[in-house]
């Protein structure tokens, strides 16, 4: 039965991939500004402070939930229409860094319950930096999903490091940029 919905579920579970990375590529982002709101003077804190507060809220109880456990959801339903995908060693190592995704996930979600009671624990600049993991994770998603190989996966994973290696220069350089001019 699920057999010949498959392209369907297949549909809806991309869609909702797409939304929930969309929530964690700008949740951290939201934090960040959070962050850097918080050590601004009264009453700018205090009014760029609630508004992001209630943008990140919208952003993750709208779109980051609803989105991760829907996309999980109908992945469920996928491997369940094709159990024979849990055979493949490809499948095997897409499952761990779907994990880490969830770890990911949850661990933003401490960090914006925590920045909503006003209890910061982190940089502006470790979040910015913590922002880049769901890019590791989708590319290491998608790299194997592409080539449905858990042999293959390893280049795909020197290709993340060079990555990491050039959105950190790519960083660097902003960071200069934006102390030299900070409306960059």
């Amino acid at each position: 039965m699920l057999l010949e919905y498959y392209g369907y579920i297949k549909a809806l579970h991309l869609i909702f991939v797409v939304s929930w990375f969309a929530a964690l590529f700008y949740m951290p982002r939201l934090l960040v500004y959070q962050i850097e709101a918080f050590h601004k003077p009264s009453p700018e804190k205090e009014i760029l402070g609630k508004q992001l507060k209630l943008m990140a809220k919208r952003l993750w109880f709208i779109i980051g939930w609803p989105s991760a456990v829907l996309a999980t959801f109908f992945a469920v339903l996928l491997l369940i229409a094709n159990s024979a995908l849990l055979q493949l060693g490809w499948m095997h190592v897409k499952l761990a860094f779907v994990f880490l995704l969830i770890l990911y996930h949850l661990k933003t979600h401490q960090m914006y319950k925590q920045l909503q009671h006003d209890d910061v624990r982190y940089s502006s600049t470790f979040m910015r930096l913590w922002n880049e993991g769901a890019t590791f994770i989708l590319f290491a998603v998608i790299f194997l999903v592409i080539l449905k190989s858990s042999i293959n996966w390893i280049f795909g994973v020197i290709g993340i490091f060079v990555l990491g290696i050039l959105l950190m220069l790519g960083f660097k350089l902003y960071k200069r940029i934006r102390e030299k001019n900070p409306e960059a």
